[in-house]
């Protein structure tokens, strides 16, 4: 059974809609023991070496990030040859960050914080090049994503499976209707989850 590690975006947290949907769902199979969902710190020095320890106690988890975690997901997979799922994906983020220096405040937990030039800088050492694996990628973009130009994303990622959703939102709207090809991608049996009513999460 293939591990699922979720990373979540900016100023985000495991309290966001995605990630308490994918929790329930993997709840409710009783696979809750084969997600994580760590609570990342807002330096990216430390958040990768937080996603590198649940690399290392998962068993080559297919990496769930979004936003700013798409970022996290595609330096993870890259150096470790794992699988991604990246959804409204940050390209480049170091090179839109300077616009957003100074205080900030997380979405969730409230935590307030300092956006410098150091994150900035720990956030380019993290860039790898364009992936050429498509066959490990899967990228869902909403056109109507307000904070990402989702075309950066698609050119970015072009080698990999592309789905691509007219409106929608930065958050990514309907994500509990697209939890079955997550799992299908993660590699769990269609039979543990295809009489499940996805709506109701």
């Amino acid at each position: 059974m293939t591990d699922i590690l979720y990373i979540h975006g900016f100023n985000s947290s495991p309290a966001s809609q995605k990630a308490r949907q994918l929790v329930a769902v993997m709840t409710r199979l009783g696979l809750q023991d084969h997600l994580r969902v760590p609570a990342l710190h807002h330096h990216p020095r430390l958040a990768i070496g937080q996603l590198e320890a649940a690399v290392a106690e998962l068993d080559r988890p297919l990496l769930v990030g979004s936003s700013l975690g798409g970022y996290y997901a595609t330096h993870l997979a890259e150096r470790h040859g794992l699988k991604a799922l990246l959804i409204n994906p940050a390209v480049l983020p170091h090179g839109r960050f300077d616009g957003y220096l100074g205080p900030q405040k997380n979405h969730y937990s409230g935590e307030e914080w300092e956006l410098t030039h150091e994150h900035v800088e720990a956030l380019a050492a993290l860039q790898v090049p364009a992936p050429s694996d498509g066959a490990r990628y899967q990228v869902w973009l909403q056109t109507a994503d307000e904070t990402l130009d989702y075309r950066e994303a698609a050119r970015f990622y072009r080698a990999g499976a592309l789905r691509i959703e007219a409106g929608g939102d930065h958050s990514f709207q309907r994500f509990a209707s697209h939890l079955p090809a997550l799992l299908a991608f993660a590699g769990i049996p269609a039979a543990r989850w295809r009489d499940l009513d996805f709506s109701t999460f």
